[in-house]
């Protein structure tokens, strides 16, 4: 089988990260003849300062004509200054509209090789964190009406949260299927019922979809109450849904109980087979070029690619594989180096430890 990737590199690190992710890619379809074919396109501050826009047109026309996009990272203070229309950020909420992307699933693992470096006391460490987050992606406050106006206290901003029935109903089965496929079967559901209209709808239309998956536990919970569990009892957790804004939150914080936002990847989903498959890590600016990027959070969101766009389910399990192989014995980029005595690896000798795995 062949597959066409988009290649999104963007700023920073991006390049380089994406370039190992790609190696990996290349390796497995070697061992399980595959062929994936790559076309790089323009998308964040690299694309302002060729085109003066952060998502070109023909960024959005590549990403579309391709089977699944592959995105580094976007961003850096070069760009800070930037009115909000123009900032490289921009380009992320403007690629996931044209692509339809509603449904972001980031898994937020701690290896137990790395159980040291998990901030939290070892008593809850040991029970682990194995956690999949659901993050609604096209909705809520993020792509409501705001705007400025003059208020009774002077000018004022403001942003509006609103989600339709449909919007909560399909980000809600994505998270019950997500659980059926899991152990646990169960779903959180995180809202501020006790406060906003939007999150009582939320609820409502929650609790309907959960009556078509009787064999899931099906648990709300309220985004301030959650943001301490997160910390108090991480392994209460299996699947949880949310809202765009509170997604991006809450699961900001749950990658940090893993020890390191250098392992964790993410997907964006939408109706069609065509995904967009992102490190949660940011562009790292400062350490572009230097060698010492870690690559493992790309490379298993290329593994998340294989697995949802291209159903190769054990193309994907080769690579989560090869990653927990390494780590267990011992190999570190400096990111996660932590308490070890290891010699960090760089990015390129990291990503050959995996390649040598598969």
């Amino acid at each position: 089988m062949e597959y066409k990737i988009a290649l999104l590199k963007g700023d920073g690190i991006g390049p380089e990260i994406v370039e190992s992710a790609c190696e990996v890619l290349d390796k497995v379809g070697e061992k399980f003849g595959h062929k994936f074919n790559y076309e790089a396109y323009l998308m964040g501050g690299c694309a302002i300062d060729a085109t003066g826009v952060p998502l070109p047109d023909e960024t959005v026309a590549g990403c579309k004509a391709s089977d699944s996009v592959l995105l580094g990272a976007v961003g850096g203070p070069k760009w800070d200054t930037l009115p909000g229309h123009l900032r490289p950020e921009k380009a992320l909420l403007g690629i996931r509209h044209a692509l339809g992307l509603y449904t972001n699933i980031r898994p937020a693992k701690l290896y137990s090789a790395l159980s040291a470096e998990c901030p939290l006391r070892a008593d809850i460490v040991e029970k682990g964190v194995d956690i999949v987050m659901i993050r609604e992606l096209t909705g809520g406050i993020y792509f409501g009406e705001r705007g400025r106006r003059d208020g009774q206290f002077g000018p004022e901003a403001y942003d509006t949260e609103a989600y339709s029935e449909f919007e909560v109903e399909r980000i809600a089965r994505a998270a019950f299927d997500t659980a059926m496929k899991r152990d646990r079967k169960k779903v959180t559901s995180i809202d501020k019922a006790n406060v906003l209209e939007s999150s009582r709808l939320w609820r409502e239309v929650v609790h309907k979809v959960a009556k078509d998956y009787p064999e899931v536990e099906c648990v709300d919970m309220l985004v301030d109450n959650a943001a301490m569990q997160l910390i108090k009892n991480p392994s209460q957790f299996d699947v949880v849904v949310t809202s765009n804004m509170f997604g991006d939150i809450l699961s900001d914080e749950s990658s940090q109980i893993t020890g390191s936002i250098g392992l964790l990847p993410s997907a964006s989903l939408g109706d069609s087979k065509c995904g967009m498959y992102e490190p949660i890590h940011g562009s790292a600016p400062d350490i572009a070029g230097t060698g010492k990027a870690n690559p493992i959070a790309t490379i298993l969101s290329a593994a998340m690619m294989l697995r949802y766009s291209f159903d190769l389910e054990e193309e994907a399990r080769c690579i989560e594989k090869a990653v927990d192989d390494v780590l267990a014995a011992g190999w570190r980029t400096a990111d996660i180096l932590g308490t070890s005595d290891a010699t960090p690896l760089s990015c390129k000798e990291m990503t050959a430890k995996i390649l040598e795995q598969i």
